[in-house]
């Protein structure tokens, strides 16, 4: 099964003076083979910013985890229960919203998903029982899912060609920062106040991104082109002059796909085995991802270290990942995502393993953790290049929604199921080693892909 670059570029057939003639009669081709303007990458930036809210968000429950099983008395499988629900909530979100990020645009579906993200952090730190929790959880959830398909579509479509892979990568590199950033911060809040201000911070850090996404989030020109809604011109004009290129008379009189395209089209005989083998390379190797960025606080805290050392070793584990994900987006500017992806995969595989073996103090547990979150968070930000590089635009949000749904959807046994393996006697080794099988299986799928 072949990757798929999506559709066929407007001008891929003709000479260059021709496609030089028509440049200014398609925008697609200045975004595509111009050098990226400042604008242009501010709206990369945006969405690191966006996907860093996305990290923390995710992992709020991740630090707040140790003080909320000693207030309530929770056994390690209700934790676990807990811990899953956002990712069951991102799942229905990434596929419902991913969707209507396609019909209605990348911009507003952004705009629509950051005030339930932060309702679901506020209603969180209210939160007074178990079932409770997990409800805010799920909301905070279907949120970051529908944020997570229209920001991959949208900094795929703001770059050109050169840079793409490597702007995908970033943005979703802003995932460890957002944990290094406000795993920092959670720690500090957690040295002095309860649980609670985790979600107080996470959800007024949520608000403020809002007026920034209205003001630095216009729709992308290859969605405004596939969909023409009414007052395409204009507003394909309006997004060509911030981004410092010519504006254009008319809009091109030819268009690549239909302005409708069928969700089933994901199956079709040309893309059901590129869906599928993308989707399960995804739902195994978020399965590996989770189980450490999930457990790390809590098997700290047994360890007898206090709950703001838990949260520092978790931030190493960002960092690890932040490093890893800027290390493949640099590299994949000379060597296949495909490759590198493959790497990092099997990487992980070996050092979730070794993170289970512990260590003697602390500052071994923070640097193995780093080490496990550099390789996990590789696998993840390559996986998202491929996805951006793989569909058409019609489909682009769609088919990030449903690999991403159907992999967090599945992953959300992942914590639930580390949680029963561990209360049932199972040793952290033994556990580490089979929640690593989840890298390598990912990496078999990635493999039976030709690029």
């Amino acid at each position: 099964m072949s990757i798929h670059t999506g559709e066929r570029a407007p001008f891929a057939n003709v000479s260059q003076g021709v496609r030089e003639a028509v440049a200014e009669q398609d925008p697609r081709w200045l975004i595509d083979h111009r050098a990226m303007s400042g604008f242009q990458w501010a709206i990369v930036a945006l969405m690191i910013g966006l996907n860093a809210l996305d990290g923390f968000d995710v992992l709020s429950i991740s630090f707040a985890s140790p003080g909320i099983a000693q207030e309530w008395g929770i056994d390690r499988g209700a934790l676990g229960l807990v811990l899953s629900m956002e990712l069951v909530g991102m799942a229905v979100g990434s596929v419902l919203l991913g969707r209507i990020a396609d019909r209605i645009g990348r911009r507003a579906t952004i705009l629509a998903c950051l005030p339930g993200m932060a309702a679901g952090m506020f209603g969180a730190a209210t939160a007074a029982s178990v079932s409770a929790l997990s409800l805010w959880r799920v909301l905070t959830g279907l949120g970051i899912g529908g944020m997570l398909a229209a920001t991959n579509a949208a900094v795929a479509e703001a770059s050109n060609l050169a840079k793409r892979n490597l702007a995908v990568v970033l943005m979703a590199a802003g995932y460890p920062v957002g944990t290094v950033i406000g795993g920092s911060i959670a720690t500090a809040l957690l040295a002095h106040s309860d649980w609670r201000a985790v979600f107080v911070f996470g959800g007024v850090v949520t608000l403020v991104f809002v007026p920034l996404a209205a003001l630095w989030a216009p729709e992308s020109i290859a969605f405004l082109l596939h969909r023409r809604p009414p007052g395409a011109l204009g507003r394909v004009n309006a997004v060509l002059r911030r981004l410092g290129h010519p504006q254009i008379g008319a809009l091109p009189g030819t268009r690549v796909e239909p302005s409708r395209t069928p969700f089933s089209r994901l199956f079709s005989a040309d893309l059901r085995g590129l869906t599928g083998l993308l989707t399960l390379a995804y739902l195994a190797h978020v399965m590996t991802f989770y189980f450490i960025l999930k457990w790390i606080p809590k098997i700290v805290a047994d360890m007898g270290y206090p709950a703001s050392a838990a949260g520092g070793v978790l931030v190493w584990a960002s960092l690890g990942g932040l490093a890893g994900s800027v290390s493949l987006g640099l590299l994949a500017l000379r060597v296949p995502v495909r490759r590198l992806t493959i790497i990092a995969m099997i990487a992980s595989v070996l050092l979730v393993a070794w993170f289970g073996q512990g260590a003697r103090d602390l500052s071994g547990l923070a640097w193995l953790a780093a080490l496990a979150g550099f390789a996990t968070n590789a696998g993840v930000v390559g996986l998202y290049a491929l996805l951006a590089a793989s569909f058409p635009t019609g489909l682009r949000a769609s088919a990030t929604g449903f690999v991403i749904g159907v992999g967090r959807g599945g992953s959300a046994l992942a914590p639930a199921l580390a949680g029963v393996l561990l209360g049932s006697g199972y040793g952290l080794p033994a556990v580490a080693v089979l929640m690593g099988l989840g890298s390598a299986v990912a990496a078999v799928a990635l493999l039976l892909l030709r690029r």
